[in-house]
């Protein structure tokens, strides 16, 4: 409904739309750290670890080299291959800051992560359903495979492979997701390393470039998610209130995504060039191949 709200020409409050779901979305997932403790957080973000890393490398590795087949440019790679391999406009957003890319870059890549996410959340359940893939392993796969944190929620919390009641499918993709946010961090640190040392080769490259300063970019919501799931560990009689929790969060990342949509334009989609496209496109297919591959075999 945003979408189509947007593209009639019917929205005259986008760029407040974007502002405002970005921090409903940290909300609303700081409020689902109250839903599980610590053991079991340390659990699920442990035995993801190789994975998550493992993805993450390869996910830049094939972004690079589809970067100089189609001529994309470094500044967009870095940008395409951390909002695949991570968490989408966050991350894109993050390294962005940190590498000081223009802001025509930022806004053709993450229109890019745009388009996929919504293709996502119709697609997704529906190839799940196909598969009949548990709720552990639909949650798995859409928390590495989907970009932004709103749209891995979107696609988990109605998908129930058995109990209509059961909350698996949406615990394990915010999860998977948010121990790869943590990914932010290093992967700010390394795309600020091959900018300067691309502009120490060739300081041209790097001057008038349009960019925001560069400066470090700090999770704060994950931060704050430990520390909910702290207090649910400190006071385990909040389990009582999993529902209601539950309930709200959802309700707010329902509302988180009708914004999303609601701030997209013709103008973004119109920046976001065949060559951008294709380069996110194919480092989406192969990240959400290979991690449909790992988690049917769980």
């Amino acid at each position: 409904m945003g979408i189509a709200l947007a593209l009639a020409g019917l929205v005259a409050f986008q760029d407040r739309a974007k502002h405002v779901s970005r921090w409903l979305i940290q909300a609303c997932v700081v409020l689902l750290g109250l839903r599980m403790d610590l053991g079991t957080l340390g659990r699920e973000a442990v035995q993801g670890f190789v994975f998550a890393a493992a993805t993450v490398v390869g996910v830049f590795v094939l972004g690079m080299a589809l970067g100089r087949l189609l001529k994309t440019g470094r500044e967009i790679t870095l940008l395409l291959s951390s909002g695949t391999a991570i968490c989408g406009g966050s991350a894109i957003a993050a390294v962005g800051t940190t590498i000081g890319a223009a802001s025509g870059s930022m806004a053709v890549t993450t229109g890019a992560v745009f388009i996929l996410n919504a293709v996502a959340l119709a697609a997704f359940p529906a190839i799940g359903g196909w598969l009949g893939l548990s709720d552990v392993q639909f949650g798995t796969w859409a928390g590495v495979a989907i970009h932004d944190v709103s749209s891995v929620v979107g696609a988990a919390q109605h998908y129930h492979a058995g109990d209509p009641s059961s909350s698996a499918a949406l615990d394990t993709a915010n999860v998977v997701k948010l121990t790869r946010v943590i990914w932010i961090l290093p992967c700010a640190i390394f795309a600020g390393w091959v900018t300067r040392r691309a502009e120490r080769a060739s300081p041209e490259a790097g001057a008038g470039s349009g960019g925001a300063a560069r400066g470090a970019a700090v999770p704060w919501f994950i931060v704050l998610f430990v520390v909910a799931s702290g207090v649910r560990t400190l006071v385990p009689q909040i389990a009582e209130w999993s529902g209601g929790i539950r309930a709200v969060a959802g309700t707010g990342f329902q509302a988180a995504l009708f914004m999303i949509g609601a701030g997209l334009s013709w103008a973004t989609l119109k920046r976001v060039g065949w060559r951008v496209l294709l380069q996110a496109v194919v480092m989406w297919v192969a990240i959400s191949a290979a991690a449909l591959a790992v988690v049917m075999r769980l």
